[in-house]
């Protein structure tokens, strides 16, 4: 019997364009017409204007470090496998902000808010690492 994963979406048939682009590597955000603002996590509707004038739009993939913080214990599986790990909130460069997990972190000590970051993928679901440093 498999174990039950609580890492893993569960597509909707509004959220499914999301889930089925991020299977592919790719990170997509809902961007307004009405208002021309972007938001994130998708809605049917625009939650600065209302407007249902919403449509499915490609991120850059580049953020920066908002706010995180180090899970040193959970319990439910896969999690505690991944221990310690990297809980954060980026904000997106469309401007939205999103949860999500930092990875390939060794040194979590060394993070600070304003950290470039770019997205990667893991089972299909966004999480970010820092961009490398280009010279």
């Amino acid at each position: 019997m498999s174990e039950l994963r609580y890492d893993l979406p569960e597509a909707d048939a509004f959220t499914r364009t999301y889930w089925d682009a991020a299977a592919e590597g790719r990170l997509l955000i809902r961007s307004c017409h009405g208002c021309g603002r972007a938001h994130h996590y998708p809605r049917e509707f625009c939650p600065h204007c209302w407007s249902e004038d919403v449509v499915w739009e490609p991120a850059s993939g580049r953020a920066t470090l908002y706010t995180w913080s180090v899970v040193h214990r959970n319990d439910l599986p896969p999690f505690g496998q991944r221990t310690p790990y990297v809980a954060a909130v980026v904000d997106l460069a469309e401007g939205p902000r999103m949860m999500t997990e930092l990875v390939e972190c060794p040194d979590p000590a060394l993070l600070r808010a304003g950290t470039k970051l770019e997205v990667a993928f893991r089972d299909g679901v966004p999480v970010f690492r820092a961009e490398p440093v280009r010279s």
